[in-house]
């Protein structure tokens, strides 16, 4: 291109102009799809444990919960955290660099709530009411996080002119 500084880049395919929700890479649907099962997981968790006494749990707080869900201890404040790691998913999927991103926030803060689970469980002072069954899972969704954060996509090699929109010519 005579008169244009060009850059050449490389970038996943979804970053291209045009492609879409169909252009997203398999870390981005991950993401999304982590997103959305941890946001279903937290609102359906309030119609089981209510909105009272939000750090509760089954070892003796001054409310206790026992409640489940598929096997999985819960109160309130757990229900809190679903959601909030959820919608975090669904907003950090839209780039290739946010499901990156929320990767490494699955796998930092699920590996410290793993790490947690290991000293909290059936202790009066858990708040997060944790069983071992939430503590696999943790451990499961770290390791999730960290393949969601470092997992190769295919990309392309594109060159850019002046605006960022320009494609190469062929």
């Amino acid at each position: 291109m005579a008169g244009h500084d060009s850059l050449e880049e490389t970038v996943s395919t979804s970053d291209l102009p045009g492609a879409g929700h169909r252009g997203m890479t398999w870390p981005q649907q991950l993401a999304l799809a982590f997103g959305v099962i941890y946001t279903l997981i937290g609102i359906i968790g309030f119609f089981i444990t209510g909105f009272g006494d939000f750090f509760g749990n089954v070892n003796g707080m001054s409310m206790e919960h026992d409640e489940t869900l598929l096997g999985f201890m819960i109160n309130p404040m757990h229900n809190v955290v679903h959601i909030l790691i959820g919608v975090a998913g669904i907003a950090l999927s839209r780039t290739l660099k946010g499901a990156r991103t929320y990767g490494w926030l699955l796998a930092v803060g699920y590996g410290a709530a793993f790490v947690y689970g290991l000293i909290a469980i059936d202790k009066d002072w858990d708040f997060l009411n944790l069983n071992w069954a939430d503590n696999i899972l943790h451990l499961v969704t770290a390791l999730v996080g960290l393949v969601i954060a470092l997992g190769k996509v295919k990309s392309v090699t594109v060159e850019r002119g002046r605006d960022a929109s320009m494609r190469p010519e062929r």
